[in-house]
């Protein structure tokens, strides 16, 4: 039986309770920066149809589903992501780790490979470089509205209102 060459850094990208981006917060569970395979284009909208399990032997895309990772949400994510990858000529995966790794808190990505060449593509990940416009597509497919009351605190006037139109001026730096 051949040995696991990896482990998964507990975030995803398409798990909303992880704040809607690969960056973001690492509190909740996850199935990892690929997001339980959804992210490497290899689900579609028809196992959204198929009856799932959420018993721990159940499959790969039960699992997905049961984490809430595999969804039409999700799915329109890993759509991004493949069509990002076509453009670069590298995987899915290497797009979703690449991604991970732009994030300045991310010290490393920790993999979950299950044959040598997973290994070596996920590697690669390290030579993936994203144009602006990559980037912001990548951003905008996986932004999660906030809904009420990050909206409403947002607009000017109700910031003027709870804040007394105040600002906060930055300390001055002194130097001795």
């Amino acid at each position: 039986m051949p040995r696991k060459v990896g482990f998964r850094w507990c975030e995803g990208a398409v798990d909303e309770s992880a704040g809607g981006r690969v960056h973001r917060s690492q509190t909740r569970h996850s199935l990892g920066t690929l997001g339980g395979g959804v992210l490497t284009g290899k689900y579609t909208t028809a196992d959204l149809a198929v009856p799932g399990s959420d018993a721990p032997a159940g499959t790969r895309r039960d699992h997905a589903k049961a984490s809430g990772t595999l969804t039409a949400r999700g799915l329109a994510i890993a759509d991004t992501v493949v069509g990002v990858a076509r453009q670069l000529d590298v995987t899915p995966a290497q797009v979703a780790l690449a991604w991970t790794l732009r994030h300045p808190s991310v010290v490393s990505s920790l993999i979950g490979a299950r044959t040598p060449e997973q290994l070596q593509q996920n590697i690669s990940a390290l030579d993936v470089t994203f144009d602006e416009y990559q980037l912001a597509t990548l951003y905008a497919a996986s932004a999660v509205d906030l809904g009420f009351p990050h909206g409403f605190l947002m607009r000017p006037m109700v910031r003027g209102v709870t804040t007394g139109r105040t600002t906060v001026r930055p300390r001055p730096i002194r130097t001795w």
